[in-house]
């Protein structure tokens, strides 16, 4: 079983999607899709006349906001997947967390801000993806999950990726990001392990917007996922990107 977490920003590229379709029917094994959409949230809010507002990469949501992010995420962004994974004979269908209550979240804390309702995982129906998965189809996810107290959130697509792959214990996660995966010297490094990733951080070879996207992935291993890899859609069709580990294998 592996898990997918595509990026927002690549599903608006001319071409991403066909090609990711074409290489999910080739794949040969159960996938399930989780998607961001930040890009469009933005777009939206902002055609709604709402301002978008941003706390440590979290986007704060009010009610307002959260119906935005409802439209484009279990709406407009999950059905285009989907019609693009039928296109190339994928069977699939589309989810958000709410629908089966398929994520159970909670208010997520922040130590100066209150970020609304955003929510963090606490279960992953794993029973429902692995029924839909012997039956050869496709689950793509939008993060819109329910609580138990009966809200909505809006969740991480980054940190649902995580819960479901842990959930379904997934051999891999793949991060589908802008980036080919981490560059030393111009080159791919296309495996590291928690310890050799920290060095590069501190020696910044991994710096800026990248150190966020590796202590995703890192997160990802140290709770129990033996690989995650960053990596964009050239090299998720040609086997590369930076694969992470917690040790050499």
């Amino acid at each position: 079983m592996r898990v997918l977490k595509i990026g927002g920003n690549e599903l608006n590229e001319p071409g991403f999607l066909p090609l990711l379709a074409e290489w999910v029917a080739g794949v040969g094994e159960p996938i399930v899709i989780v998607h961001g959409g930040g890009r469009d949230i933005a777009m939206m809010q902002s055609r709604v006349g709402l301002r978008p507002k941003k706390v440590d990469g979290l986007r704060i949501t009010d009610p307002h906001s959260l119906t935005v992010a409802q439209m484009v995420l279990s709406g407009h962004t999950n059905k285009q997947v989907v019609a693009s994974l039928l296109a190339a004979g994928v069977d699939a269908v589309g989810l958000s967390g709410v629908d089966g209550r398929l994520l159970t979240a909670a208010k997520k804390e922040h130590p100066t801000t209150d970020l609304g309702l955003v929510g963090e995982i606490e279960a992953v129906r794993a029973g429902l993806l692995l029924n839909l998965s012997a039956q050869g189809i496709t689950a793509v996810i939008s993060p819109i999950s329910l609580g138990q107290d009966g809200f909505i959130y809006n969740v991480n697509a980054d940190e649902a990726a995580s819960a479901i792959a842990l959930a379904l214990s997934a051999d891999r996660l793949d991060f589908i990001s802008n980036v080919p995966g981490v560059l030393h010297g111009g080159h791919v490094v296309p495996r590291l392990t928690a310890a050799e990733t920290e060095k590069l951080i501190s020696r910044r070879v991994i710096n800026g917007g990248m150190v966020p996207k590796v202590r995703g992935a890192l997160t990802a291993v140290s709770r129990g996922i033996p690989q995650a890899r960053i990596v964009n859609l050239n090299g998720l069709l040609q086997s590369g990107g930076t694969i992470f580990t917690k040790a050499k294998k």
